[in-house]
C-alpha cells in the first residue's frame, strides 16, 4: 500500500522550506528540537561509519542540510574529501562554509535532488542520509534511490540514515504518533505540536524501519543493522 494518498509537497515547496530555515539546522550540539534523540542518533551514525570504515577518504552527505553530519563525522575521521548534497542553495553554502572549516580534504557542492543527482559510481566510501529518505513517495522511487546508493559506495562502504519512520501496523502507528504528539507539546505547548504534524503531514511520506532494512538487502548490501529506536525516529544503516 502506497503512503500518500493526500497531496504532498512538491520538490520546489520543499526545498522553498528549507532556504528559509537554515539556522534551525545549524545547531551541531543539540540536532534538530522535532527530532527525539537527535543528538544521539548524529554520534551513533557517525560513530558507526567512524568505526566500520576507519580508511576512508571519501564522504557523500545527501540532504546535508547545514552539514552536521559530516562534522560529526570530521571529529572521528579527520581530513576527508566531503561531497555535500543538498535541494537548498542556502542549505549547502553553510554546510561548505562550515565543512571547509575544519577538513584538509576537497569539499565538493552538489546542489540537486537526490533522485537525479549526477554523482561518482563507487566513488564513496560512506553515505550520510540524515533526516532525507521521508521525502521519497512510491516504493519504485525508494528502490531506485536506495540501488543508486549501493552503486555510489566502494565495496566495502556503508551507507548510515537517521530519519523519520512509519510502523506498518496500524495501532502501532496510532500509538508511536500519539507518543510524539506528547514529546513535542513537552518541549513547546499545543500550537508548536499542531504545527510540526502539519509540516508532516503535507511534506512528508516515511516507510517503516523493517520496510526500508529489507529493501537494503534486496538491492544488494550484505549486512544491515538498527543503532537506535525511539517512537517515530530510527538510526540505522547498511554495508555493501
Amino acid at each position: 500500500m502506497e503512503h500518500f494518498e493526500i497531496k504532498k509537497s512538491t520538490t520546489d515547496e520543499i526545498r522553498a522550506r528549507f532556504d528559509a530555515d537554515v539556522e534551525r539546522f545549524s545547531n551541531l550540539e543539540t540536532g534538530q528540537q522535532t527530532i527525539m534523540d537527535a543528538p544521539l542518533g548524529l554520534e551513533l551514525i557517525t560513530g558507526a561509519a567512524a568505526r566500520l570504515h576507519w580508511q576512508a577518504t571519501a564522504v557523500l552527505d545527501i540532504g546535508c542540510g547545514a552539514g552536521n553530519f559530516t562534522l560529526k563525522l570530521l571529529e572521528k575521521l579527520p581530513g576527508l574529501d566531503c561531497t555535500l548534497v543538498d535541494l537548498s542553495r542556502p542549505m549547502l553554502d553553510r554546510a561548505a562554509d562550515r565543512v571547509s572549516a575544519v577538513t584538509s580534504g576537497k569539499v565538493i557542492t552538489v546542489q540537486a535532488d537526490i533522485r537525479t543527482a549526477d554523482l561518482t559510481a563507487q566513488g564513496y566510501d560512506i553515505i550520510l542520509a540524515g533526516a532525507v529518505f521521508h521525502h521519497l513517495r512510491s516504493t519504485e522511487e525508494w528502490r531506485a534511490v536506495f540501488s543508486n546508493m549501493y552503486h555510489l559506495l566502494k565495496p566495502g562502504g556503508g551507507i548510515w540514515i537517521s530519519d523519520l519512520v512509519s510502523h506498518e501496523p496500524p495501532a502501532l502507528e496510532n500509538l508511536f504518533r500519539e507518543r510524539y504528539a506528547d514529546y513535542l507539546e513537552n518541549i513547546g505547548g499545543q500550537a508548536y505540536q499542531q504545527r510540526v504534524f502539519a509540516y508532516i503531514d503535507e511534506e512528508d511520506t516515511p516507510r517503516s524501519t523493517a520496510f526500508q532494512l529489507l529493501l537494503l538487502k534486496e538491492c544488494g548490501f550484505s549486512a544491515v543493522e538498527i543503532l537506535h529506536k525511539n517512537t517515530c525516529f530510527a538510526a540505522f544503516g547498511a554495508v555493501k
